[in-house]
């Protein structure tokens, strides 16, 4: 028991949650700006696709993930499109955008590359970065440093996220415009542009978690790699009350759960109950912040509703 639940899994959850946290932080921009991105899942997988892409036929990681934000761009625009311009529904834009990425990524597969040990050999993955007089140091070492780059990224937009959210202009517009559409619009702010902006930075953020997914934790593609890890971002968000620290926090513990589903899978036990355990812990984590908001959810004045 405890060499299973041991430093080693912290590090391991750690890189397990980046995709998860990259993606969260995204949907959280939309989610403050009043839009719903069930298509985190789909915008992943084209992100996750292109980083291979680009990165197989041009050696470059760093123009793998510039192709795997680009993608997410462009997903994310035209999600925003059909929602804002042509008042499509979210949810059936986002699950259409989810599978169309899920049947066309995986046609792109086979159609480009027959012998997938060729694409595999073919990737430059991401670089490992290892903090100076840290790797040495007992527990903090294994636990920060020697992790691929976009680990360290992800963890720094946990920052930058919470300060463009909370201490810029643009983030108080954005929330305001996701709080009160109208009365933000009264005042002359272009509360349509505020949304593609949202929608923007969700697209990018999405793509570089498709990034770490296939160029960082795996180097390789495969069909629907990134197996739900959209919906437990989407998970995290309302599991972190749609607050960067909170959502961080929610994606690093979704992230263990994974990274000791992994682990169990080496103890002989069934292959499905393991790889359910990161699912049954979403389901679980939402069930009791659903509770907990009901607890805490103030009483209704005496005279509400009284006209």
């Amino acid at each position: 028991m405890a060499r299973l639940l041991d430093i080693s899994l912290l590090a391991a959850g750690l890189r397990t949650a980046t995709p998860i946290l990259l993606a969260a932080l995204g949907g959280l921009f939309t989610e403050q700006a009043g839009v719903l991105n069930i298509a985190l899942e789909g915008i992943m997988l084209f992100g996750a696709f292109a980083a291979v892409t680009v990165d197989y036929f041009t050696g470059s990681w760093l123009l793998g993930v510039l192709a795997a934000v680009f993608m997410g761009l462009i997903t994310a625009y035209i999600l925003a499109v059909f929602i804002l311009k042509l008042n499509a529904t979210e949810v059936i834009v986002g699950m259409g955008i989810n599978l169309f990425a899920s049947g066309l990524t995986a046609f792109l597969l086979r159609t480009m590359w027959t012998d997938k040990s060729e694409l595999a050999q073919g990737l430059v993955a991401l670089p490992r970065v290892v903090i100076p007089g840290l790797a040495k140091v007992p527990i903090l070492g294994p636990l920060l440093s020697g992790h691929s780059l976009l680990v360290y990224v992800a963890l720094a937009m946990v920052f930058v996220t919470q300060f463009i959210i909370y201490r810029t202009r643009l983030g108080l517009r954005i929330r305001a415009v996701g709080k009160n559409a109208e009365a933000t619009c009264s005042v002359g702010i272009d509360t349509l542009k505020l949304r593609y902006v949202a929608a923007g930075l969700s697209g990018a953020l999405c793509g570089l978690a498709g990034a770490h997914l296939s160029l960082g934790m795996l180097t390789m593609f495969t069909d629907n790699m990134t197996a739900g890890r959209g919906f437990m971002a989407l998970a995290v968000i309302y599991f972190g009350d749609a607050k960067p620290y909170m959502v961080a926090l929610g994606a690093i513990l979704f992230g263990c759960a994974e990274a000791l589903s992994m682990r169990l899978q080496s103890l002989g036990l069934p292959s499905h109950f393991v790889i359910m355990i990161p699912y049954i812990f979403t389901v679980v984590a939402l069930i009791a912040m659903s509770i907990n908001k009901k607890k805490v959810r103030p009483a209704k004045p005496a005279a509400e509703g009284v006209k």
